[in-house]
């Protein structure tokens, strides 16, 4: 599995929200397409900002520490039908649980709990450069001058 982070939430160019993976070098990114109120609550947490009621995946955190569960990563797993899946894995007591999620809700948890957040392998053939993808990496310019 590869340790990912997230980069950035954009928008592409047929108006729809992409949250932007990167591994932990930049080289490679594996953009993940999302709906409006996850692109908001993973941007606003990127932000920094708060709100005066909890928002989903806030009260998600909170269910789980309540019941006395901890987010120990996230990991997308597979892509069918143009579509990503992943999977929460939660501690709880000595037993491991592990959740089917999309990967917009796992990923906007995962930055909430402090979470890893891993791809596996054989998703790399979806991800593109960073330097073809995220404005600003010039790692490759550098490399040819």
């Amino acid at each position: 599995m590869i340790d990912m982070k997230v980069n950035a939430v954009t928008v592409d160019q047929s108006g729809g929200f992409l949250v932007l993976l990167t591994d932990k070098e930049e080289k490679k990114v594996l953009p993940i397409s999302v709906g409006p109120f996850e692109a908001q609550s993973i941007a606003s947490f990127l932000q920094g900002k708060s709100f005066p009621r909890p928002l989903t995946h806030d009260l998600l955190k909170s269910l789980c520490e309540k019941l006395g569960g901890k987010l120990e990563q996230v990991v997308i797993t597979d892509i069918r039908d143009s579509t990503f899946y992943a999977e929460l894995y939660l501690r709880h007591h000595d037993r491991l649980i592990v959740v089917d999620s999309r990967p917009s809700d796992a990923i906007a948890l995962a930055l909430r709990c402090g979470a890893t957040i891993f791809m596996h392998l054989r998703l790399v053939e979806f991800t593109y450069d960073c330097s073809d993808f995220i404005p600003g990496n010039t790692e490759d310019e550098e490399e040819t001058h």
